[in-house]
């Protein structure tokens, strides 16, 4: 079919507020085209589990060897902290990922626990259940007689009101199954990658502070980055700040772990004096 035969403002009108035809136009020119779907493409963030396990990961990361590699600094000897640093990276790095794994086992236990409870109360308390279904909707301005049919088809099938009130009752979404050991790997990988930078000046230095120095350097920035990554989803107006403020725990943790070793070490020495 030729477009020529199609008013130019077919394109715009939706059938239902489409301009009304004059009587002097031609029978060809009549007919209105309903215009096409506008597509609306919705960016929504994904996989929020993986970034908070990534987060987790790095924030650790970045933080705990690098304290450890600043107060083993004070001994001057960067063998002994490449070697205590990564002795703890990888231990970290387990239980880190150790604890990922028993976190994310408890959630979807948790889930679990509360589904086969509430099975048992859609059979054993079926009118008690609807009510909740009730409660939940009405304050969205629903009320009993519009809510009838949809109630009829739930508890036509149980598991479909299973799935309701887990979702709208108690705010619990089903685990997937794999999140058990994807969160695992996720936080202890994480945390690997981020202890391992402040430890890297020392594999290229023969004097401990000079690596100490380098090693400062190189994590503030990559805490500073990393923090104006993470707060620039949540906010980008805040951005900035969380950049400093994760800057700031990396510093207040290396430099109390330096300080604290300094001063065991001054204490050790008055004594053998």
């Amino acid at each position: 079919m030729s477009l020529i035969n199609v008013r130019p403002e077919s394109a715009y009108f939706p059938p239902n507020r489409r301009p009304e035809s004059t009587p002097n136009e031609k029978d060809e020119y009549s007919y209105v085209y309903p215009a096409l779907p506008i597509k609306h493409h919705e960016k929504h963030f994904k996989s929020p589990e993986v970034v908070r396990d990534i987060v987790i990961g790095l924030s650790d990361g970045l933080t705990v060897p690098f304290a450890l590699a600043a107060g083993l600094a004070n001994f001057g000897d960067p063998t002994l902290v490449v070697t205590a640093g990564l002795a703890e990276l990888v231990s970290g790095a387990i239980s880190m990922g150790l604890g990922g794994y028993l976190g994310a086992k408890s959630e979807a236990d948790h889930y679990d626990s509360e589904r086969k409870r509430e099975e048992k109360e859609v059979e054993e308390c079926l009118d008690e259940e609807i009510q909740e279904v009730i409660d939940i909707l009405v304050p969205y301005g629903i009320d009993r007689c519009t809510l009838q049919p949809l109630i009829n088809k739930m508890v036509s099938n149980p598991e479909k009101f299973v799935d309701f009130m887990m979702k709208f009752e108690l705010n619990l979404e089903k685990p997937d199954p794999r999140r058990i050991w994807i969160s695992a790997i996720t936080i202890g990988t994480s945390y690997f990658i981020g202890g391992l930078i402040p430890l890297l000046p020392y594999f290229f230095v023969s004097d401990s502070g000079t690596g100490l120095w380098m090693s400062i350097i190189v994590t503030v920035c990559c805490l500073a980055a990393f923090g104006y990554a993470k707060s620039y989803f949540v906010s980008k107006r805040r951005a900035l700040m969380g950049a400093l403020q994760t800057a700031m725990v990396g510093i207040l943790a290396a430099g109390a772990a330096f300080g604290l070793v300094r001063l065991i070490e001054q204490r050790n020495i008055s004594h053998e004096e």
